[in-house]
């Protein structure tokens, strides 16, 4: 049986994902950091940059303050705590200091950025664009202030100029699918409905993914009379990723014969929807500094975007900010129909604070309401697997597997994650057959090739095959350290020590960290007569917070060393590698 060492990569595929007990690093810095009214200058800046370089961004902005007001013309302190009040969505005062920092330097094009979104706001639109045209001479600002450039001549009555100029933006190639949007929707607001329509299209042609894309095309076509043809395109959406809340909902609406509005009302709507359009990737590509202040922009401009509040929460749940994001997804308003979604990342958010019993509530009150929501339920179960009640999660697997009915390649996931339950509940012949059918899913799946093919191994069975799986897994996701140290200790469990300390190494390498990785590597050292590296090694597990059943057999090996083959058969063993 494999434990649990890294269930946050399992997790991590998972509708709900789950983290331990753990301080969140905002929690942290407050540990570390005194009152803001008790620190000099210098302990107000370093408390701000530590709080700053955890993204709790409301914190610093209250060190920062501190230090400011001791040292008021201090323009680097200024800039750090302008961006992090910004950041932090204290829009008000985060522009008086923008004001203060453009006097002091005219081409400060985040302090641009934020004073064209205001003046947009207050329908200053000569203003909004002055700024926003200074603003843009930066990568990332370079295509979103031409875009919201565009959105003050829509909000002028002067569609029209705003789409040359939006046309005239140079850029990379998938700059195209944003510039077709954003015309698309202004010329609905404009009621042009028959050149929305194209433009919408060709964005949608673009990126048919995208499901704001997707309704704004959709809602064009029902407005210029073609009905049958946006029911269409909103079917062909739900074929390919089904139960998206706003696609049903809208899909009902025409199905009724309702009266279809544009998809924004206003241009202050439409620049909101920019700026959630490139903070979304932007947040996932590692950019979470302006991921941060694009969200708070657009919520400015829009605090109804259901988008941006979903958004944000999501990100500051990855920033290990739940309370933070539990306020956004509250704020939803029930009307929308993303609330759905809001309330299912709720669950995910109150798990997150260690209210699991909380979070079960709410999630299985959704499903009593609608028995058939499956996002709920397999959210559900990835929270029973996160917290290691995998005889509930395997349930909730079931269930949600019965609502699929028959299942396609996106459903891939729902059998691999209830073969894991079985596996950890001693059912393997259940959990084989799920990773089996996973794998008729979507074959070649790295995760599920990784877990099945180790789980053969370990068992003394289908060696071969058991091998070329993990190194299939491996040729995909080469940098994996997980599934780097699956292969090595495969390699290990054949008794091949030179192969696994190389494999080994490496993956200790990609994840020096992890504890059972360390263990893995000292247990390979050992057994090709490195012994002092061997207990290096442990010594580093023991010290990184493994699990408590493997810390004693990590002790006993630093007292003991490995005697035989048998004792090393009992250490732990790799989980999935993703």
């Amino acid at each position: 049986m494999m434990p649990l060492h890294r269930s946050r990569l399992i997790v991590a595929l998972m509708a709900a994902t789950v983290i331990g007990t753990a301080a969140t690093p905002a929690t942290a810095a407050r540990r570390v950091i005194r009152p803001a009214d008790t620190l000099s200058v210098t302990g107000g800046f370093l408390a701000g940059r530590l709080a700053a370089s955890l993204r709790d961004n409301q914190s610093a902005s209250t060190f920062y303050q501190t230090a400011l007001r001791a040292s008021p013309n201090n323009l680097d302190l200024l800039d750090r705590t302008f961006l992090a009040m910004l950041s932090a969505g204290e829009m008000d005062r985060s522009f008086r200091l923008a004001e203060r920092l453009v006097a002091a330097d005219k081409l400060h094009r985040i302090g641009r950025l934020a004073l064209g979104v205001r003046a947009l706001k207050a329908r200053q639109y000569v203003s909004a664009r002055t700024n926003l045209d200074l603003a843009a001479q930066k990568p990332v600002l370079d295509l979103i202030a031409p875009l919201l450039s565009a959105w003050t001549y829509a909000g002028a009555g002067e569609t029209a100029k705003g789409i040359d100029a939006v046309d005239k933006l140079k850029g990379e190639d998938w700059y195209t699918g944003f510039r077709d949007f954003s015309a698309g929707m202004a010329l609905d607001l404009a009621g042009d409905r028959k050149n929305a329509v194209l433009r919408l299209k060709a964005a949608a042609d673009r990126d048919p993914s995208a499901v704001r894309i997707t309704e704004a095309y959709a809602r064009a076509l029902a407005r210029n009379g073609q009905r049958d043809e946006a029911l269409k395109v909103l079917k062909a959406y739900d074929d390919k990723l089904p139960r998206h809340p706003a696609i049903r909902a809208l899909t009902a609406d025409i199905q009724a014969n309702k009266p279809i509005g544009p998809t924004v009302r206003t241009a202050q709507e439409g620049a909101s929807d920019m700026l959630v359009g490139l903070a979304a990737p932007l947040a996932k590509q590692g950019g979470t500094d302006y991921a941060l202040i694009f969200f708070q922009l657009a919520l400015y401009l829009n605090p109804d975007n259901a988008s941006a509040q979903i958004g944000l929460a999501d990100l500051y749940e990855d920033l290990k900010q739940p309370e933070r994001a539990v306020a956004l997804l509250e704020q939803v308003r029930p009307t929308n129909p993303l609330k759905r979604n809001a309330e299912i990342e709720l669950g995910g958010a109150l798990d997150q604070l260690d209210k699991t019993d909380e979070a079960v509530s709410h999630l299985k009150e959704l499903i009593r309401k609608d028995p058939k929501d499956l996002d709920a339920i397999i959210s559900l179960g990835g929270i029973y697997q996160g917290r290691k009640k995998f005889a509930e999660a395997a349930d909730a697997f079931t269930q949600a597997l019965e609502v699929i009915g028959t299942p396609t390649q996106a459903n891939w996931s729902t059998f691999y994650f209830r073969g894991v339950a079985y596996e950890r509940t001693k059912q393997w012949p259940k959990a084989e057959a799920d990773f089996k059918k996973a794998l008729e899913l979507f074959p070649d799946q790295p995760s599920v090739l990784n877990y099945l093919g180790y789980s053969w191994i370990d068992q003394g069975v289908h060696l071969d095959e058991g091998m070329a799986m993990i190194r299939k897994a491996v040729d995909q996701r080469p940098d994996d350290g997980y599934i780097v140290d699956s292969l090595g200790w495969a390699y290990y469990k054949l008794g091949k020590y030179d192969d696994a300390v190389k494999q080994l190494e490496r993956a200790v390498t990609l994840k020096p960290s992890d504890p059972t990785i360390n263990d893995h590597l000292g247990d390979a050292y050992w057994r090709v007569g490195r012994k002092l590296e061997a207990t290096f090694q442990w010594h580093h597990a023991k010290d990184a917070n493994p699990e408590r059943e493997d810390l004693a057999k990590i002790e006993l090996k630093l007292k003991e060393g490995l005697k035989d083959t048998a004792q090393a058969a009992d250490t732990p063993k790799p989980a999935s590698g993703g």
